[in-house]
């Protein structure tokens, strides 16, 4: 069994040496940019993890692995366009570093590339392994649309959030344990109790990066603090403090998130993490993390292999989140 960096080292190694169309540089660069600013590499790695529940030969997996990360981040670059957001894992991010029309044509071709690490699946499971991963990515695709749409809506309830973020954020990591374990020999139920399980352990991680925004270390995080505040995102914290704020505390949360006054966004920040803070908002939302968490391993216990064999893909579950396995 492979652990959770190794994993990662042969993750990093495949997207360093895939051969990148050099005709066009400037295309290019862009693309080497982003993925050469790391990150935790969560779906790659799972992809292999769940492979590797079942098979102990994980070549086969390791290029659709990376074509979930290059996919993965070509959303990022999208995103990061639509957010007007300045700082990406601690870097500029793609459209600030070069401008918005590079961004969205190198954001593009990465599209492309995924679907060749894809066409490197074994070629009796191609057709499925493509199934899954287009059925996730228009899921990320209404997912965020969703997620456009909010950001103008008066009111978003918690269910309406929930259905977006296991759409945006959830999908693409369900897709990424299904199509490992297809690719690692699992049948069909296992196939199915992996992707429920991925899907919970995706919320979760949505979940506490909306608390990660606001309460989180910006170095460790890797993104400007308070940017869903100034961007008037309807994340779960603000959607809790909503429904739980009554009297003059809601009508402060009204007006600053109406926009008809103009607000120093630091001050903004600190206005409205005071009103969190009073409301009791980070408790709240670590435990509807939590409350995924364990409905992800709940679902794991069922998948019909051994306890041990599960020791890694329980680990990354839990450090989605921080909590001890």
């Amino acid at each position: 069994m492979y652990n959770q960096s190794e994993l990662r080292e042969i993750v990093n190694k495949t997207l360093v040496n895939i051969s990148y169309n050099s005709e066009a540089p400037r295309l290019i660069d862009p693309v080497r940019y982003i993925i050469s600013m790391g990150g935790k590499r969560i779906r790659p790695v799972i992809t292999l993890m769940a492979c590797n529940l079942f098979n102990d030969k994980i070549d086969n997996a390791v290029f659709p692995a990376a074509g979930l990360e290059i996919f993965h981040n070509f959303t990022l670059v999208h995103d990061d366009i639509m957010d007007q957001a300045d700082v990406r894992r601690g870097f500029e991010t793609v459209h600030s570093k070069w401008n918005i029309n590079q961004a969205i044509i190198s954001g593009d071709v990465m599209a492309f590339i995924a679907n060749e690490c894809f066409m490197l699946a074994p070629p009796d499971l191609v057709l499925n392994v493509f199934k899954v991963f287009n059925k996730a990515a228009i899921e990320v695709c209404v997912g965020q649309q969703m997620d456009i749409d909010y950001e103008k809506a008066a009111i978003v309830s918690q269910e309406e959030y929930l259905r977006m973020i296991e759409l945006k954020t959830a999908s693409l990591l369900a897709a990424s344990v299904r199509i490992g374990a297809l690719i690692g020999g699992a049948n069909e139920k296992d196939t199915g109790l992996l992707y429920d399980f991925g899907k919970n352990i995706g919320v979760a991680f949505q979940i506490q990066d909306d608390l990660l925004d606001i309460w989180g270390d910006t170095k460790m995080f890797g993104k400007s603090k308070g940017g869903d505040i100034t961007a008037n995102k309807k994340t779960f914290p603000l959607i809790k403090a909503f429904e739980t704020a009554s009297g003059e505390v809601k009508k402060q949360l009204h007006l600053l998130f109406s926009g008809t006054e103009t607000i120093d966004p630091e001050e903004k920040i600190r206005q409205v993490t005071e009103i969190y803070d009073q409301l009791k908002i980070r408790e709240i939302t670590e435990n509807l993390a939590e409350d995924y968490i364990d409905k992800a391993f709940q679902i794991l216990h069922q998948v019909s292999i051994g306890e041990e064999r599960k020791k890694e893909i329980s680990k990354l579950a839990s450090s989605l989140i921080g909590r001890r396995s």
